[in-house]
């Protein structure tokens, strides 16, 4: 008799989903307007983009997503509530029968846009908060605008929605996770999702917010502790795709259901797509431009996603692909180098990535520890990176030995 696969949140993929490549989860900007100014905004968010989809592309769009077999998909901006239609949009969604659900930073986000979002068919609404409320409001650009997130929280949560939360995770917040945790299950959030703030964008421009690979044998014992304490407290809390890989911790933080899983590979263009506000088409939301697999306006977002070959790049990735540490790692063919976005923001290209728990603990056991340093400034567009060299060094000491 062949076990079932267990039962998963409709966002999250099986082996049948792999099997048959459905992009089951779809994270659509759509918007680039914001109203906040964060100052690792990885898209440099705040103006709109040059043609932007309009309403009847958006719903054609909808059509077409509905049809590939996508169950899942989270709205994010800049604001979504900054498209006059974004209520439309989130109607058509549920229509066609995906779940729905959005982020928000908050600032603007009222009970008003709240209940109108309830009532066109939200599922759920995610709060970017990324730290007590002098680092939320620094981060953020605007003085006063973790205040407005708590006002949110206690929105949702007289209300019959899911309410979760996003921290990013970089080295001034990184501190006070313990306090945003009680906060968080004193305010029944119940789910909290946490990732490490990415070297693009704007983030790109303050290399010193990146937390240092090093910094990750601190980091990975407090998120362990810290999901003890939340699942006492009926909140999950769940490492997004660059949080790994493989050390001791692993199957705690990524577990499924109560069940414990592992990383299994970058999942971008194989069970994940991601929208630009203009319509292109990316196996990840969060990836480079070197990553965009078409159009929506050139092509049938089924041909995209059959044909494009920058979106077969983690399904038909080889372990020859990767290079440096990852290249001869223990768990090189099942991690494929982690997070695909991440390791390309901090040296151009993906398959080398030493923002991992793993990699840490065996450069510490031999007294060393890698630095990250930025070589190259980004230029300044959306989604874009800089790059980075490698510096090895002594765990406890700053005489650089190697470079790489």
């Amino acid at each position: 008799m062949v076990p079932s696969e267990p039962t998963l949140p409709r966002r999250f993929a099986t082996g049948s989903d792999q099997a048959a490549r459905v992009p089951v989860s779809v994270v659509w900007e759509i918007t680039a307007a914001c109203d906040l100014g964060c100052l690792h905004c990885g898209s440099r968010a705040g103006r709109r983009m040059a043609r932007e989809l309009d309403t009847a592309e958006c719903m054609t769009l909808i059509d077409e997503l509905a049809a590939l077999g996508v169950r899942d998909i989270g709205l994010i901006g800049g604001e979504t509530y900054l498209r006059k239609d974004w209520l439309q949009i989130i109607r058509a969604i549920r229509a066609a029968g995906m779940d729905c659900s959005l982020q928000t930073g908050g600032r603007n986000m009222t009970v008003e846009r709240v209940d109108a979002a309830i009532a066109a068919g939200i599922q759920g609404i995610g709060v970017s908060i990324d730290g007590l409320q002098a680092t939320h409001d620094h981060l953020r650009g605007l003085v006063g605008s973790f205040a407005r997130t708590m006002d949110l929280l206690a929105c949702l949560r007289d209300r019959s929605i899911e309410a979760s939360v996003n921290t990013q995770i970089n080295r001034l917040s990184m501190p006070e996770l313990p306090a945003l945790a009680a906060l968080f299950t004193s305010l029944d959030v119940r789910n909290w999702q946490v990732a490490l703030t990415v070297a693009m964008g704007n983030a790109a421009d303050r290399p010193e917010l990146i937390v240092q690979p090093y910094e990750l044998l601190t980091l990975f014992p407090l998120l362990a502790e810290l999901h003890t304490e939340a699942k006492a407290h009926g909140m999950v809390l769940q490492p997004a795709n660059n949080i790994g890989y493989f050390g001791p911790h692993e199957a705690q933080l990524r577990y499924v259901n109560d069940a414990a899983v592992h990383w299994a590979g970058c999942g971008a263009g194989d069970t994940v797509l991601g929208i630009e506000a203009n319509g292109n088409i990316k196996g990840c939301p969060s990836l480079q431009a070197d990553y965009i697999g078409g159009n929506v306006r050139d092509a049938p977002l089924a041909e995209i996603w059959d044909n494009s070959g920058a979106l077969a790049f983690a399904r038909d990735g080889q372990k020859s692909d990767l290079w440096g540490y990852c290249g001869d790692c223990y768990y090189a063919e099942v991690c494929m180098g982690g997070c695909t976005w991440t390791s390309h923001a901090l040296f151009g290209r993906p398959g080398n990535n030493p923002l991992c728990h793993y990699r840490a603990l065996a450069f510490d056991r031999q007294g060393l520890r890698e630095r990250l340093v930025q070589v190259e400034p980004a230029p300044g567009g959306r989604f874009d990176n800089g790059r980075f060299a490698i510096v090895v060094e002594p765990a406890h000491d700053d005489t650089v030995l190697a470079a790489a």
